[in-house]
């Protein structure tokens, strides 16, 4: 249904705010890519189905990849779980049989069975710090955050430490209920590169997409990361 139809003076200033003031807001600017990768991560994040299908299009014209779109949608579980993952997967899958995307994709996998515990935990320490050599033995969810979350997805290739720092901000941020976590993952967002400023700018271009409240909590959680 065409909001500009049923809904004109919502669609206007929705439109006016989400796709002119936002964007372009001065000191609040992000290139194209990072802007997608953090809106596309932040739509998962407050489970925004049809705007994601809406937005997903979109993105693929401005510096996403089809790999880089599938490794968003697949770090999702970590955070979110498979239950509210899937219809994003669904979702991706479908709009690339519409664009003639072959699939399945390269893979981009890293890791094996048998060394992902390994390679997780080092990927870990090199976000965390060196610390995290030993936070796998605190129990069997540490272990398995090591292997799976960090091994299983961080170490995939298409996607930088950095760049799913940034993306598990957003799903932290946009799902709201998650402050400690995101108060966690500022910190390492800052020590991969993404510092305050950055963070803030992110949390700007996904407002129109996650609201105030959340928002406004993402920057309070970014500000406790810096003080401590």
């Amino acid at each position: 249904m065409d909001l500009h139809i049923t809904d004109p003076e919502f669609a206007e200033r929705f439109e006016h705010f989400a796709f002119n003031e936002v964007p372009n807001e001065e000191s609040q600017q992000l290139d194209e890519k990072t802007r997608y990768m953090a809106i596309l991560a932040a739509l998962i994040g407050c489970q925004g189905v049809d705007a994601y299908r809406e937005t997903l299009p979109k993105a693929l014209e401005n510096g996403i990849t089809p790999i880089i779109a599938k490794e968003i949608v697949y770090q999702a579980t970590d955070y979110l779980g498979f239950g509210r993952m899937l219809p994003f997967l669904n979702i991706t899958n479908k709009v690339f049989a519409e664009r003639g995307v072959k699939l399945p994709l390269d893979g981009q996998a890293t890791t094996t069975l048998d060394n992902r515990l390994e390679k997780g935990i080092e990927a870990q320490a090199e976000i965390f710090g060196e610390q995290m050599k030993e936070a796998w033995k605190a129990g069997h969810i540490n272990r398995w955050l090591a292997a799976n979350c960090f091994g299983d997805y961080y170490t995939r290739k298409g996607l930088t430490l950095a760049e799913r720092e940034l993306i598990t901000f957003c799903f932290l941020m946009a799902q709201g209920g998650c402050e400690p976590q995101l108060i966690v993952h500022s910190k390492g967002n800052i020590k991969m590169g993404n510092d305050k400023t950055f963070l803030i700018k992110v949390v700007s271009q996904c407002l129109p997409y996650t609201g105030y409240p959340r928002s406004l909590n993402a920057i309070s959680c970014v500000g406790k990361a810096v003080e401590e």
